[in-house]
């Protein structure tokens, strides 16, 4: 079976110059991809856009009206301090969730063994209600709504590794024991969320995992954390199906945030997640491109991705972390396993 490669080339006309979000992000996975031949031993697709519909299943009709509204405008808006939209961004945020809903569809449905999906705008800060850090709309959330509804899942795992916390995510499940959340992400930057006494509420308490850290951790920390965290959790859970937020801007050189993972870090963590569909669900996990904002890093983070699931070897042309990394994860791990009884 194959591996599915999903993009669109209408991305880069959501862009605003000088921000970090920027269409050189998708530019520079497109490079990386073709010049080492990987996007040629993927299927590839274009995105489709998302129906209406479908986005209402975790957006309201009245944030949907004001993003038709912006449409018509002959310049770029300000959603917030961090998220912007010009007249074309709502049409490509579409396509971008499109493309994601068109990655998982074809792995849920057993077309393929696993997707990768290389989409922007990113997805997961975007709320019910408004968009933020730079997302639209909830790609991987209305994903997973998606195969739920159509295929009839009724366990999805959404592991998050950007280093930023995945509050859109979060909140679209907070109440929903179907949707097992797992958030790996700095502690005390953009958005500020993501406690680890944030499990849920009502029938969703403890199907939302938090593991803040400080900054300064890498590899180790998080290889503990995927083998006494995220496994136990997904093995407990039995999920039917994995999606990945895949944000390569906790890696050491990333500009905007602190933690130290190496590209070999990063593709471990991707190893394990693949091993984990592999045992549980029939191999069925499809990976999405969330943050990263070192276009080095991002862009062979994303090739690795594909070498993964092709099944080659990944490369780290940037090499270990410079820094120390930070002790004390065993702290973070205790309690995160003490709340969540795992």
């Amino acid at each position: 079976m194959t591996t599915l490669y999903v993009t669109h080339p209408r991305f880069p006309e959501h862009d605003s110059p000088g921000h970090p979000e920027h269409a050189g992000r998708i530019r520079a996975i497109w490079q990386r991809l073709d010049e080492t031949g990987l996007a040629a031993r993927m299927q590839a697709v274009e995105a489709p856009s998302i129906e209406r519909d479908l986005i209402l299943s975790v957006h309201t009709p009245r944030y949907l009206d004001l993003l038709d509204k912006l449409s018509g405008l002959d310049r770029t808006v300000r959603l917030d301090n961090d998220t912007y939209a010009n007249p074309w961004s709502y049409e490509i945020a579409r396509l971008s969730a499109g493309g994601v809903v068109r990655a998982v569809d074809a792995v849920a449905s057993g077309a393929v063994r696993n997707a990768l999906a290389a989409v922007r705008p990113p997805g997961h800060h975007a709320m019910p209600d408004h968009g933020m850090g730079f997302c639209l709309l909830g790609n991987i959330a209305l994903a997973a709504r998606y195969a739920q509804q159509q295929s009839g899942l009724r366990r999805i795992l959404i592991v998050d590794y950007d280093v930023h916390h995945g509050n859109g995510t979060e909140a679209m499940f907070y109440t929903d024991p179907s949707v097992l959340f797992i958030s790996t992400h700095q502690q005390g930057i953009y958005p500020g969320t993501g406690a680890i006494n944030d499990t849920g509420v009502g029938k969703g308490v403890g199907f939302n995992i938090n593991v803040p850290l400080m900054g300064g951790h890498g590899d180790a920390s998080y290889a503990a954390i995927f083998e006494q965290i995220v496994w136990p959790a997904a093995l407990r859970f039995e999920p039917e199906l994995i999606l990945v937020s895949a944000g390569f801007d906790a890696h050491w050189d990333d500009p905007l945030a602190g933690i130290h993972l190496s590209l070999n870090g990063y593709a471990h963590l991707t190893r394990e997640l693949v091993r984990m569909a592999d045992q549980l669900c029939g191999g069925k996990i499809a990976f999405i491109v969330e943050g990263g904002y070192n276009l080095d890093v991002l862009s062979e983070g994303v090739a690795n991705i594909a070498r993964v699931l092709l099944g080659e070897e990944t490369v780290d042309p940037l090499g270990a972390s410079p820094y120390s990394e930070r002790a004390g994860v065993e702290n973070v791990i205790a309690r995160v396993k003490q709340v969540h009884g795992l």
